[in-house]
Formats: C-alpha cells, sequence, structure tokens
C-alpha cells in the first residue's frame, strides 16, 4: 500500500467510528424507546443482566397487581408494581412465609427460588409499607420504617398499606393473587 492511500485510510477509520456512533445515537433517541444498560454484578454471585432506565422514583413505584396480603392473620391492601421481578414474584403466589427483624428498619423472609432482576428500575429509597427484593440474599423485605438509601441490589416490587407498628411487629405474611 503505498503512503498516499495508507494516509486516506489513517482518517477515514475514525471519522468512519464517529459516523456510526452519532447514527447509534441518533436512531435510539429517535426511537424514543428506554436507553438500556448492562449492569455490573455487585457479586459474583449475582449474574450480570440488563437494565431499562426507568423516567422517575415515581414511575417505578406504579401499581399494576392487586395482591391479597395477610399479616399474623389480618387482611391488608396490597399492590406489585408491573417490573419483571414483581411479575417473577406473583408466579411463586401464593407464599406464606415466617418474618424476622432485620436492621431495625425491616422484616425478611427468604423466598424458595431467586427472582428475575432482569429489567430492573433505577434503584430509589425504600419507604416504610414497601415489599422488596434484595437479590444478593434472595429475600423479601416488608419495610417499616424508610430505608437509608437506595441500592441497585434492592428491588421495590409493590406496596403493603398498613402501619409501621403493625409492619413492624409482623411474624408471618401470607401473599396471595387477587381473585
Amino acid at each position: 500500500m503505498n503512503r498516499a492511500a495508507r494516509r486516506a485510510l489513517i482518517r477515514a477509520v475514525p471519522a468512519a467510528a464517529l459516523l456510526l456512533i452519532v447514527t447509534a445515537c441518533t436512531s435510539d433517541a429517535s426511537a424514543g424507546g428506554p436507553a438500556s444498560a448492562s449492569a455490573s454484578p455487585a457479586s459474583s454471585e449475582r449474574p450480570q443482566t440488563s437494565t431499562s432506565v426507568a423516567p422517575s422514583a415515581s414511575a417505578d413505584r406504579s401499581t399494576a397487581m392487586a395482591i391479597r396480603v395477610t399479616i399474623d392473620g389480618r387482611p391488608v391492601d396490597a399492590t406489585l408494581n408491573d417490573s419483571p421481578a414483581a411479575h417473577d414474584f406473583a408466579d411463586l403466589l401464593p407464599l406464606t412465609l415466617d418474618l424476622e427483624d432485620f436492621h431495625q428498619t425491616e422484616r425478611i423472609a427468604y423466598l424458595p427460588r431467586r427472582l428475575t432482576t432482569s429489567g430492573a428500575p433505577d434503584p430509589v429509597v425504600p419507604r416504610a409499607g414497601d415489599l422488596a427484593y434484595y437479590a444478593p440474599w434472595g429475600n423479601l423485605a416488608l419495610f417499616y420504617r424508610d430505608g437509608d438509601s437506595a441500592s441497585a441490589d434492592l428491588l421495590v416490587l409493590g406496596h403493603v398499606d398498613a402501619d409501621a407498628d403493625r409492619l413492624g411487629t409482623a411474624d408471618r405474611i401470607t401473599v396471595e393473587a387477587a381473585s
């Protein structure tokens, strides 16, 4: 290859790469769909999954599915959101789980299997009443106090409408699909 052809090729490669990048970014933005990113695993146990970016924390908590929750024999209103993890959780129903206190903030129980973490929304700070899934341990968490911070490992699945005192002393929870 002669010297002039080599210089032309060296100039053309970065320009072509830049053109591909601009074209890819422009076509993603014009499609109007959510951007997706690859989440790095928090531990060696957690598989790498793709996550879609949600527009806001309130959209992450939007509810799509009513469920029946009984806490220590007394029913409460509850809903699951429209996330893939919440749908996977719904596939496990009905469930009856014994709860234990964790960190004086939440009551936890271990699920019979791990839930999917693909398509997880942006992390949000859990609020009292949130029903969540902590991926590294594979457990369900029922918050009776607001959490300290958001974590990519904690997926809010829905919300239970009960006061903090009742949630904080709960020993057993039954979750069923609403009829």
